[in-house]
């Protein structure tokens, strides 16, 4: 049996491209990982005034730079706004009544500043005192002035480290961490990057093998994901789960990028032992997304990935905790708190890829706090946030059809791209809705016969499938989701379709509106109550696979979002914007129900 069998091109480009949860791996070759000091990367200062023209789209920016004057800010501190991830930002300038006025206040085209910045853009902004902080693929680093777009650093690893990100398979980064005078990014070769916050000259780069001597690309990690900052701590997960890496959440010190934990917590047993007995694999269980924190209690929450082998299950018998799980742990410690299991005994890549969401809800009429989590298997569910007691337990919002996979293979809804792939959700505590960004994809999967069948070392990106993936039939078309669940109920009440598979995800304003982008490059303001279109506006973005980050200047509310696919570009959206650059839109927001 080959191990790879072709794909549509539509299942090809979201799996290769946008997809994270791996669908890539290492070549297994030796990993070139070592201390770096500054001389081994690169930080350029290529400032322009603030009335030269944009390298994009050549408008040009009269606001001035926020970063000069007394200005007042209001920031986007984090990757999901807050440490809960809420995404729900308590900002009111852009309402129902005047988003029509949305337009571009500058934008940059990210290839015409630096033409090795690669493809497959996924970043999440974070916004500081009038600053846009924002990664690229590839991870580089840049920092804008959040008024007039003008550039005041960029950071890139050099030619000699760079040059090995392609054994990983995929080269997205979804963020940065801001804090302490520091910019904290992951690269792609296991590194825990701290900038310079002004200057972006690079302070300390540590390999993450330091700590944990197999993290390396040869043993099939990588990074992808945002940190997070949390009481003087960085804390970080890993990809590569679907290589047979062995999953793990660690935390570092700010200051000096020291363990801050006696050791990991690691998801899955360690190769040989427990369920992994029989197992040639690590274990997979990768934790691909940002953690979640609640400050009121020090407790951490997270979510994790497949178990390795992905399809073919026969040596690792069990539900091979912790995979497909949320886990709960001490933020100092890393000590267990609780953890749930969604899917026993995975065999159709349904990871809980999603970051947990943490808020206080009305849940049957009592303000409670809980953690929500929507996965890759097309469920839902909501947790009591101190104990891990199920309030609501995989409440659906995709069909679910996964049958057992065969060496002939069997059609699986969802599909192994979701269900809720990494988009983030949102809160709105104003209608006590959760907004969930869903894909229906489904496809063929076929099992291996046997382990040593699934392994084979000629295939980048699949060595540990277990399986090979194939379309669904001709007249199965794949497309997208947007759910609102009543907290208080549990129950779904509404269900808008989108024409494409919901990859960027939500951000929610004060004002009831929830902003996303589509695979097309459309961006969307939803009224959260009713599911309906207010705004939608055409970018010249190849596509969107990231949320928008909102901000305040003196008062005025302004987003910034990035695109991704060919054209990786970052652009801030104000009222009273160019609209020339794209155009008015159209969008779907009519009822997925019936389309069924």
């Amino acid at each position: 049996m080959k191990h790879q069998m072709k794909l549509a091109s539509a299942i090809i480009a979201a799996t290769m491209l946008l997809s994270a949860c791996g669908n890539a791996a290492d070549d297994k070759k030796a990993d070139d990982t070592k201390s770096q000091t500054d001389s081994t990367a690169k930080t350029t200062d290529s400032n322009t005034s603030t009335d030269s023209k944009d390298s994009a789209y050549g408008i040009t920016s009269k606001l001035g730079d926020a970063t000069a004057g007394n200005k007042k800010f209001e920031n986007y501190p984090t990757w999901g706004y807050d440490l809960g991830n809420t995404r729900h930002v308590p900002y009111k300038g852009i309402t129902a009544d005047n988003a029509k006025d949305l337009g571009v206040i500058w934008s940059a085209d990210f290839k015409k500043i630096d033409s090795s910045i690669l493809n497959g853009n996924q970043s999440y902004p974070v916004v500081a005192d009038g600053v846009v902080y924002v990664s690229v693929s590839g991870s580089q680093v840049f920092a804008f002035d959040a008024l007039s777009g003008k550039q005041l650093w960029h950071w890139k690893p050099d030619e000699a480290q760079a040059a090995n990100f392609k054994k990983a398979g995929i080269v997205a980064n979804r963020g940065v961490a801001v804090a302490e005078g520091k910019v904290f990014m992951l690269t792609i070769d296991n590194n825990v990057v701290a900038l310079d916050q002004k200057t972006g000259k690079l302070i300390k780069m540590e390999p993450i093998s330091n700590t944990m001597p197999e993290v390396t690309l040869a043993n099939g990690y990588y990074e992808t994901t945002a940190p997070i900052y949390y009481k003087g701590n960085i804390y970080i997960g890993s990809s590569g789960g679907d290589n047979g890496a062995r999953g793990f959440v660690m935390a570092y010190k700010a200051s000096d990028l020291t363990p801050a934990w006696d050791s990991p917590f690691w998801t899955v047993p360690p190769k040989g032992q427990d369920w992994l007995a029989g197992n040639k694999y690590q274990g997979g269980g990768a934790v691909w997304c940002p953690v979640t924190i609640d400050e009121e209690t020090g407790i951490m929450y997270f979510s994790v990935g497949n178990p390795a082998p992905d399809f073919y299950g026969e040596d690792r018998p069990g539900a091979n905790p912790y995979t497909d799980s949320v886990v709960a742990v001490d933020a100092a410690s890393g000590k267990l708190k609780w953890a749930k299991q969604e899917i026993s005994h995975d065999l159709w890549d349904y990871d809980a890829a999603a970051s947990p969401m943490l808020m206080n809800a009305t849940v049957n009429g009592k303000q409670q706090k809980v953690v929500v989590e929507g996965g890759k298997s097309g469920q839902w569910w909501a947790w009591d946030a101190a104990t891990g007691k199920v309030i609501y337990d995989g409440v659906p919002f995709a069909k679910i059809d996964h049958p057992k996979p065969t060496p002939e293979g069997v059609l699986v809804y969802p599909g192994t791209l979701g269900g809720e792939n990494y988009a983030p959700e949102t809160y709105d505590p104003e209608s006590n809705f959760v907004l969930i960004p869903g894909i229906e994809a489904p496809n063929v999967l076929k099992s291996a016969k046997s382990t040593d069948e699934a392994y084979n070392d000629a295939y980048v990106g699949a060595k540990a499938f277990g399986t090979t993936m194939g379309a669904a039939p001709d007249n199965i078309k794949s497309y997208g989701t947007i759910t609102a669940i009543d907290m208080n109920t549990g129950k779904v009440a509404y269900q808008n379709k989108t024409t494409d598979m919901m990859r960027g995800g939500f951000t929610s304003n004060s004002a009831g509106l929830a902003f996303y982008g589509e695979l097309d490059g459309k961006m969307n303001a939803m009224d959260i109550k009713t599911g309906k279109l207010v705004w939608t506006f055409q970018t010249t973005g190849d596509n969107i696979g990231a949320a928008p980050s909102f901000f305040t200047v003196d008062g005025k509310d302004y987003f910034v979002q990035t695109t991704g696919g060919s054209k990786p570009q970052i652009m801030v959206f104000g009222l009273g914007g160019d609209k020339t650059q794209g155009h008015e839109g159209s969008a779907d927001d009519s009822s997925a129900h019936s389309k069924k």
